[in-house]
């Protein structure tokens, strides 16, 4: 093949490097803007008494100053998901009761940011204080409720708010309780996972203005163009077809902008106003007014024969969603769906609550889930593989499930109907892993001196390529008057390289250079619906709306070019840029392209792909850690990581490898560095990038990477997807490293030094 697993140069790297005007900020500026600011709630947990913004709207430049006496009283969901959205409408663009320090109070729009500024401290507020929720242990039937009232949900998603539960889940196969007393060996672990911040180098930034039409157009940083336009319709109660959405390149999100933020605030001022506004979220804003991963609490048991045989996984949760449940149900769906179906089993049982609790809420983050889940299963299974006396790696390979074997979780799949995993390579990732790592020879530790101990450890995990009967996306090709094409979709890139991995498909079906095809994805009024750049979907789901378009426009080409050429389809070679015949005659596809688009010809081609599949196949990463333990200090420094992935037919090596590496180098900082941390009064205290670490190139080390694919029959080229799986290995192979260097079992991250030095000093009395 020409471009399919080739390592083509990103299609937007050359502007992305030299800076050019591409991101939301660089678009829709002009003098008359106005500049939005939001006063901000100082309590975890308080109902407005009295509000008073005379003195902010008696200023000159104040535009407006907007309470929950001004806006629109409907409850909605932010989080970017399929209509109907399974999080709980449990939300107003303002209101009385504010549930987290951060929380909206008001609106300011002023004609620039110093006045917008300053209104803010002339707005005079009186609250009730009352007691919160800030600790996930104590939110179950707390006297103490998030939410007094119970939210609308679509779906039965056990939301109870009188309990403080956003959602529960239970799912189970067989008998757990039984299969486990019938165990030779039973690991047991609680482990916590805490709230992680996206860091992402753009923050959250809208901007709106009405155009000639009286359209509301808005110009967003957001992973879900088409989510945020159906948010926008309901909270302004406006058609969306008065709704245009405007998607430039991301500067990241990592999960974080498949929630509408920020889109509302300019939104509702415009409307309000009629004059362009934007927001743009301070560095502070975008970490403690967001979203965060969900912090977790997992109480996890495997059962397994002498041999190592496992017979039952039992996961139970809870999770710590904030003060309003977007994502909430969905993301505790995926800790125990994209686990449990690694291993054979006879038993599983995956059930727990996610919690409201008065803190910023929890979204989605890049693993969505399974990253958590991964910590829990895989620090369970290492300690198993101790009980029994069985290599880690070894106990995996026996315990994997296979090509051609069927699980019940598998894709989330109804009981009594399993799924069957079509294609896999972590096996081959485990034996290349071991190799690269020089796991026979080091494994499980190398004493380096009296000080510094290296330790070795390993995990596996699986994801998703899109989601299963939801995910839908189409894409359209169109061949122009000078014989290139346009590929039309809205799968959001930011910064991943889906545009790029998209043309390499259509250039391959249609056999032409990838520079004859050009890519058009940021304005919903023109393209094709999409659910965004979420659940690892780009690839997987849009890849095969773009090769069925890619396709039908083959088809119609050699149906037009019979017709010039006066012959039958069947004659017709498809030759890419030059469509022969088999008598000799020849047609360019500038010339089709020139003549469709003239009066001579019929009419232009256009063609059309559409896919949403049945399955999300999974892709599997196995991940081997190498780290060096200060012994006096309880530092530790990953000095090797090795991670094989396995993502059915690899597209773009290039990118490919630049997915991996950034994904462990973002679970090295949830595994060493990085936490969300509140202070006793539920003040975020790592709201700056001096608070809030996250890992430098240094604290990388040696990062190394490989791939052994697999042919995944459902996916474009055999390819499946990569994005999110990648982050899910580091924090439970460090956490076996650090065990195997030192014999502290860490089962709380983020592992600190201290956590490592108290661990040893207990251990050694």
């Amino acid at each position: 093949m020409k471009y399919i697993g080739k390592k083509i140069h990103k299609s937007d790297g050359n502007a992305l490097v030299k800076g050019l005007p591409v991101y939301t900020d660089d678009l829709g500026i002009n003098n008359n803007t106005l500049i939005i600011k939001i006063l901000r709630n100082p309590h975890p947990n308080a109902v407005i008494k009295s509000i008073d913004v005379s003195e902010a709207l008696a200023m000159d430049g104040v535009e407006c100053a907007l309470t929950y006496k001004d806006v629109p009283d409907v409850y909605f969901t932010l989080a970017g998901q399929s209509y109907p959205e399974p999080s709980a409408y449990d939300r107003r663009v303002l209101d009385r009761h504010v549930r987290y320090v951060g929380d909206e109070v008001a609106i300011v729009a002023a004609v620039d940011e110093k006045t917008a500024l300053k209104a803010l401290k002339k707005i005079h507020v009186e609250y009730d204080v009352l007691e919160p929720v800030l600790d996930l242990d104590t939110a179950l039937d707390n006297k103490a409720l998030v939410h007094p009232v119970q939210p609308h949900t679509n779906f039965d998603i056990g939301c109870d708010a009188s309990r403080n539960i956003a959602s529960t889940t239970y799912t189970e196969q067989g008998n757990v309780d039984e299969v486990l007393k019938s165990c030779d060996a039973v690991s047991g672990l609680r482990c916590r996972t805490q709230a992680q911040a996206h860091a992402m180098m753009e923050t959250y930034r809208a901007s709106v203005a009405i155009d000639y039409n009286g359209r509301l157009v808005v110009t967003s940083s957001t992973q879900i163009p088409f989510h945020v336009r159906r948010h926008l319709s309901r909270i302004l109660g406006i058609p969306k077809s008065m709704i245009k959405i405007i998607k430039p390149r991301l500067g990241g999100g990592f999960g974080g902008k498949q929630t509408a933020t920020a889109e509302l605030f300019p939104a509702l001022v415009t409307h309000i106003t009629k004059k362009p506004s934007k927001i743009i979220y301070t560095r502070h804003e975008t970490f403690s007014c967001s979203t965060s991963r969900h912090a977790m609490m997992l109480d996890v048991r495997l059962g397994a024969d002498r041999n190592g045989r496992i017979k039952a996984i039992d996961i139970h949760s809870f999770s710590d969603t904030g003060a309003y449940g977007e994502h909430a149900p969905t993301v505790f769906y995926v800790v125990g769906h994209k686990t449990l179906p690694l291993y054979h089993s006879e038993a599983c049982r995956y059930y727990g609550h996610a919690l409201y609790t008065n803190k910023m809420p929890a979204g989605a983050l890049r693993g969505y889930g399974a990253t958590q889940g991964t910590f829990a299963q895989e620090s369970a299974m290492n300690q198993l593989s101790d009980m029994l006396g069985i290599d880690p790696c070894e106990l995996r390979l026996m315990n994997l499930l296979d090509e051609g074997d069927v699980h019940h979780e598998l894709d989330g799949s109804i009981p009594g109907n399993p799924a069957v995993l079509k294609s896999s390579a972590l096996k081959k990732c485990i034996e290349t892993g071991k190799k690269m790592i020089g796991w026979d020879e080091k494994y499980p530790r190398v004493v380096i001196d009296d000080r510094y101990v290296k330790g070795y450890g390993m995990a596996v995990t699986m994801q998703g390529s899109g989601i299963a009967k939801i995910d839908t996306a189409t894409a359209f090709i169109k061949l122009n008057d000078g014989g290139f094409f346009t590929l039309i979709h809205s799968a959001s890139d930011m910064g991943q390289g889906s545009d790029t991995v998209l043309l390499q498909m259509a250039a391959e079906v249609l056999e032409v250079d990838i520079k004859n095809i050009i890519v058009t994805s940021d304005d919903i009024d023109t393209v094709p619906y999409d659910p965004g750049a979420y659940a690892s979907s780009g690839t997987y789901v849009t890849g095969n709306a773009v090769i069925a378009a890619a396709e039908d426009m083959k088809r119609q080409i050699t149906e037009t070019a019979a017709r010039m050429l006066h012959t039958d389809a069947e004659s017709i070679e498809y030759g890419g840029d030059v469509i022969r015949s088999k008598d000799g005659s020849s047609i360019s596809l500038r010339e089709i392209g020139e003549k469709l688009c003239g009066f001579t010809g019929k009419d232009q081609l256009i063609a059309k792909g559409t896919y949403g599949g049945d399955t999300s196949p999974p892709p599997f990463v196995a991940g081997f850690a190498e780290v060096t333990v200060d012994t006096e200090t309880g530092r530790c420094a990953v000095t090797d990581f090795c991670a094989v992935a396995d993502c059915g037919t690899v597209i773009n090596e290039n990118l490919a490898r630049v997915q991996l590496e950034g994904g462990i180098a973002q679970g090295i900082g949830m595994a060493l560095y990085e936490d969300v941390i509140y202070s006793s009064t539920g003040r975020m205290a790592t709201d700056t990038f001096m608070t809030y670490k996250i890992p430098c190139r240094k604290d990388f080390n040696c990062i190394r990477t490989a791939f052994e694919s697999s042919y995944e029959p459902t996916g474009p080229f055999g390819a499946k997807s990569l994005g999110e799986v990648v982050i899910n290995t580091p924090a439970p192979a460090i956490a076996h490293a650090v065990y195997n260097a030192v014999g502290v079992r860490v089962t709380e991250l983020p592992i600190t030094p201290e956590k490592v030095l108290m661990g040893m000093l207990k251990k050694d009395g």
